[in-house]
């Protein structure tokens, strides 16, 4: 059987270059060559640990474009009733449904009792960080549309399903409504463009980096505030902004559990916090139950996109890729044996978006 190169996790730290089987697709699935892996926070708290034990070894790398290879048996469109065909890019969501779980089927919630997020290394898998990528039956996959920009689709990888599924289960970001982003990587950058195309008044993001928040202006952000301010002048600065009654929607995409007190404070009345960066932070931080009663506020997490918010995603950003700089948030580029770099560089914000190309050696 032929071989493909992939980044494999073999333990806490350590990554290793593999070849790795290439097999034919199954029934109802597909093999692509990946042209796009997405690096996302999220393999950072992976490889360090932070978001537990993983069941090594495991090919990095849930976001990806790829170009279909191969079809299994049965498969003639994409899971939106889309033609397909050897040749065709498509992007996919990284966890294969089944329909037969309570999850899936009474509560119609990702993610599914019967699936999970990686495979052993050494059997068909899915992982982007690679040559291919073999997708099964379930696992939903959306073809890109001929005019789309790849770098565009890929920049907001998981973080625009992310945003989305965020909005979805809290509640959409209403016309002429104040929005708050802690953090401006790419799932703060997400929910800013999100937000604005929504039609919020005003979207501000806070974040460490200068480069970064200019990446979210130029996503829709009316107003930056820099992490390096303390937080009372960081909130002083919001509600000069937002009015005294402050902002209606908080947005943690920051990773990093101080900003989970801080959120709740910077939540106006009546507002909304949304969790989406704090799934690879395993710890705890105090805040004040009166608080959130007297303000009467809705705190809420969400991860584990549904097949429709990637689908959304891919819509959106094919939308607003000639009106928003979405392909130039990819600003580093690794190959496949580079993946320790590339997680290094986000680790250190060094990048806005980092992809591994496996065409690079």
């Amino acid at each position: 059987m032929a071989t493909g190169k992939a980044c494999v996790m073999v333990e806490t730290n350590k990554l290793e270059t593999w070849d790795v089987p290439i097999p034919d697709p199954e029934a109802g699935g597909a093999l692509v060559r990946v042209v796009a892996g997405g690096v996302c926070g999220s393999d950072v708290h992976i490889l360090t640990g932070e978001a537990g034990i993983m069941p090594f070894p495991i090919i990095l790398g849930h976001e990806g474009v790829g170009r279909i290879e191969k079809l299994g048996p049965g498969v003639e469109t994409d899971y939106a009733g889309v033609p397909v065909k050897p040749g065709d890019l498509v992007y996919w969501a990284p966890i294969a449904l089944c329909h037969r779980c309570h999850s899936c089927t009474v509560l119609e919630e990702t993610p599914c009792e019967n699936s999970q997020f990686f495979e052993h290394a050494e059997k068909p898998n899915w992982g982007s960080y690679a040559d291919f990528a073999w997708l099964p039956n379930g696992l939903a996959f959306f073809r890109v549309p001929d005019h789309a920009s790849v770098d565009a689709v890929i920049a907001l990888g998981c973080a625009l399903p992310t945003a989305l599924r965020g909005f979805d289960r809290c509640g959409p970001v209403r016309m002429g409504e104040t929005v708050v982003v802690q953090g401006a990587g790419p799932v703060g950058l997400a929910a800013i463009l999100a937000a604005s195309v929504s039609g919020a008044r005003e979207v501000i993001a806070i974040d460490m980096h200068q480069n970064r928040l200019d990446v979210a202006r130029s996503l829709g952000a009316t107003a930056t505030v820099s992490l390096k301010e303390s937080p009372e002048e960081r909130r002083r600065q919001i509600y000069d902004i937002c009015g005294p009654h402050g902002p209606n929607v908080v947005v943690e995409a920051a990773g990093v559990l101080p900003a989970f007190p801080e959120g709740v404070d910077l939540t106006g009345n009546h507002g909304r916090y949304i969790i989406l960066g704090l799934w690879g932070a395993i710890g705890e931080q105090s805040i004040s139950p009166r608080d959130t009663t007297l303000k009467n506020l809705t705190i809420a997490g969400a991860t584990f996109p549904k097949p429709k918010h990637y689908h959304g995603a891919l819509q959106l950003a094919v939308r607003c890729q000639e009106k928003v700089p979405l392909a130039d948030l990819v600003t580093h580029r690794f190959g496949i044996a580079q993946a320790q770099q590339a997680l290094d560089a986000t680790a250190r914000g060094q990048v806005v978006k980092a992809v591994i190309d496996p065409e690079i050696s």
